[in-house]
């Protein structure tokens, strides 16, 4: 018996450390998903692979290099395929990986949520800023 509470005791002792380190996890996943950018380059490249250029062109509002560091980040997750052709000029093309396809449905469901909570949460701000 002495053995079985020793062996939850040590359970219980690294289950904090556990959770912290998937918390943490986590939150480094929804930095990179929930990261204005990323957002917006998934929803661009769910319509398929697109060369750079043409992503730069969709978003609108980004900078080459904020679109280099977000596709260059989503490739290192393992989100985004960067294939490039040997041509001249070379062609590149991004495209969703299957886990960055799995990506598409929970944040078209976030952005639907926000289009129905959105006049809610606006009148909260305005009232708490009238306050």
């Amino acid at each position: 018996m002495a053995k079985v509470k020793k062996t939850k005791q040590v359970s219980q002792r690294h289950a904090p450390d556990q959770e912290h380190a998937s918390c943490k996890a986590l939150g480094q996943l929804l930095d990179r998903v929930g990261d204005k950018w990323t957002v917006m380059v998934v929803g661009g490249l769910s319509r398929g692979p697109m060369r750079f250029n043409a992503l730069l062109r969709l978003i609108g509002g980004v900078s080459h290099r904020m679109l280099t560091l977000t596709l260059r980040g989503l490739e290192h997750d393992g989100l985004v395929k960067r294939t490039v052709y040997p041509s001249v000029p070379a062609k590149v093309e991004y495209e969703l990986t299957e886990v960055g396809r799995s990506l598409i449905k929970p944040l078209s469901a976030l952005s639907e949520w926000v289009q129905r909570n959105q006049p809610a949460i606006e009148a909260a701000r305005a009232s708490n800023k009238a306050e």
